[in-house]
């Protein structure tokens, strides 16, 4: 699917009257995934996060911001711009004192988006594989609005997509019109995922991309996730800021006292009766280890991890997690 060009040059209340091919829930096109510019705005991938962040703290210092940088308080030398000059300092002390800022560099980005037929799945609201689409769009929109260049890698269970970054509107609506592309070849009677070798072979591609000093944002539910995957992503953030996004669906974490489900891996099916409490709790237990165990296995590769559920609205969620009030409005001008 190529990306809409005559979408180029319009504002984000435009791209909303764009037609859009989409299902809502199911599946998006560029159109549905272009009009999420708007709701890009008030939150940032930055190193200061506010204290309720999930960002903050220990793995805060792992996300760089751009412009300028506090980088020490020093005594004053002649030559010296007095604009530069703390006050407080100067008067505690007696002598004066200045603070000296560095200008940071532009930080390119990168975003790795899962659209393997494990993401098919949704119990509410959406599908996982759309809300990692969503969760691609908001945060490309947003890198960009910020004046970064930003790719991505996006693979399904056949093929994998490597965009090289950009800063044009023109190159983000192409990178959407491919994320368009992989979520429609999704399908229910598609065979089961072929473990983490994709996952594998995306993470492959973005180290080619992203060689230093990126932001790499790798968004999945990680399934299949093996040694070399843990090798990979390390090599990652041993070389660029990184942070993981998994995104979940609530199904197995809130399972009803009756009914059926049909399970299937596009050959064989089996169904679960949930009125069976040593089901349940079996259930329960698997999604509580699996949890359990992906947050661990990011802590040590020291990544954060971004907990994203398609139940919910994603850029209310990208809000909260970031550590910014969920019904900030966006603020006129430039984002």
């Amino acid at each position: 699917m190529k990306p809409d060009t005559a979408a180029l040059g319009r504002s984000p209340a435009q791209h909303k009257t764009l037609p859009s091919s989409a299902t809502p829930g199911v599946n998006v096109d560029a159109a549905s995934l272009a009009a999420l510019e708007a709701a890009a705005r008030d939150f940032h991938f930055l190193s200061r996060q506010p204290v309720h962040s999930l960002l903050s703290g220990r793995h805060g210092s792992r996300v760089r911001g751009r412009g300028l940088a506090f980088e020490e308080l020093r005594p004053y030398l002649p030559g010296d711009d007095v604009r530069t000059m703390d006050w407080r300092v100067t008067a505690r002390t007696g002598k004066p004192h200045v603070r000296v800022y560095a200008e940071e560099k532009e930080r390119p980005a990168l975003v790795v988006v899962d659209q393997r037929i494990n993401m098919f799945f949704g119990s509410r609201r959406a599908m996982k594989s759309v809300a990692a689409a969503e969760v691609a769009a908001l945060a490309t929109w947003r890198m960009v609005a910020e004046g970064d260049r930003v790719g991505g890698v996006v693979f399904g269970d056949k093929e994998v997509t490597a965009l090289t970054p950009q800063r044009s509107q023109h190159g983000v609506l192409h990178l959407l019109g491919e994320l368009a592309r992989h979520n429609q070849a999704l399908r229910a009677d598609a065979p089961a995922s072929q473990g983490a070798s994709q996952l594998n072979a995306a993470l492959q591609h973005a180290l080619q991309l992203a060689r230093h000093d990126y932001l790499v944002i790798v968004i999945s539910d990680f399934s299949g996730n093996d040694a070399q995957t843990r090798d990979l992503m390390l090599e990652l953030r041993r070389r660029n800021d990184m942070l993981s996004v998994l995104v979940y669906d609530p199904f197995l974490l809130n399972l009803p006292d009756s009914g059926h489900l049909v399970v299937s891996d596009g050959e064989l099916q089996v169904e679960l009766g949930f009125g069976r409490e040593t089901l349940r709790s079996a259930i329960h237990r698997f999604a509580d280890d699996h949890n359990a165990a992906l947050v661990e296995w990011h802590n040590g590769i020291g990544v954060p991890l971004l907990p994203v559920s398609a139940a919910e609205d994603t850029a209310l969620q990208l809000r909260r997690l970031l550590g910014y009030p969920a019904d900030a409005s966006p603020r006129r001008g430039r984002a």
